[in-house]
């Protein structure tokens, strides 16, 4: 069950979690640390350590040159595009979430008990950014090393699926090409709503076609959020 309200003894279950992972962590705190979120400390201003967020800035810039690397090395003759759009299919929102999921993450979470309520694309942000944060931490319990054979056996194993059904396309690229053949119509992308500090921004995109609103997605930066308002619209029109 998810962590809300009142803080509790959990050193136990995160003890599950590990052998889960396969995985000991010599500071337990930073296991611990990865999955509070901001609100847990609004309802436990008492709680003995901060928030993730920290650990999610130092987990995003890990995972990004990891999956770089092992991009860069094992296809030398694929142009720095194709790399790119690969890279982004691996480490976007709801890959991460994805991930999250499959380890068992969610159960983990420290959440406010209105954050708790809310299951939809929020908790999905909330997962991605802990998957993140949990990079972090495991990266300064135990190193790069480590934590890119963690990365390459539970995320960059997808790799294979992605480009044999496509998924790391351009879903802007696919939409506009859909929306000029189809209806003669040129996509627009708007900012519908943006929160967050600074390094930990949030916007959601709306994608329109004249004055339909198609879709909206959700990113840590706008073309995140417009990529992602996309790959919904092509999911709500069927194209």
């Amino acid at each position: 069950m998810l962590y809300v309200g009142r803080y509790r003894n959990f050193v136990s279950d995160f003890k599950r979690l590990e052998k889960k992972l396969s995985i000991e962590f010599k500071n337990k705190d930073l296991l611990k640390q990865a999955f509070v979120h901001r609100s847990y400390l609004n309802e436990n201003p008492k709680f003995s350590l901060p928030h993730n967020e920290r650990l999610e800035f130092l987990g995003d810039a890990v995972l990004e040159l990891i999956v770089t690397e092992y991009l860069y090395q094992k296809y030398p003759k694929r142009s720095e595009g194709e790399l790119t759009n690969w890279r982004a299919a691996l480490v976007n929102a709801q890959s991460l979430a994805g991930t999250a999921k499959k380890l068992g993450f969610e159960e983990y979470l420290l959440l406010s008990r209105g954050e708790a309520k809310d299951t939809g694309k929020a908790r999905e942000y909330i997962l991605a950014n802990t998957f993140e944060a949990f990079l972090g931490a495991f990266y300064l319990d135990q190193g790069l090393g480590k934590v890119r054979e963690f990365i390459e056996t539970h995320l960059i194993n997808q790799l294979s699926k992605i480009l044999k059904e496509g998924g790391w396309r351009d879903a802007k690229s696919r939409f506009q090409e859909e929306a000029q053949e189809r209806v003669r119509i040129t996509p627009t992308y708007k900012v519908l709503k943006e929160w967050g500090p600074d390094h930990a921004k949030h916007f959601v995109v709306g994608v329109f076609l004249g004055e339909e609103l198609v879709a909206e997605g959700e990113g840590s930066s706008k073309q995140e959020a417009e990529e992602a308002a996309a790959r919904e619209a092509l999911k709500v029109k069927n194209w």
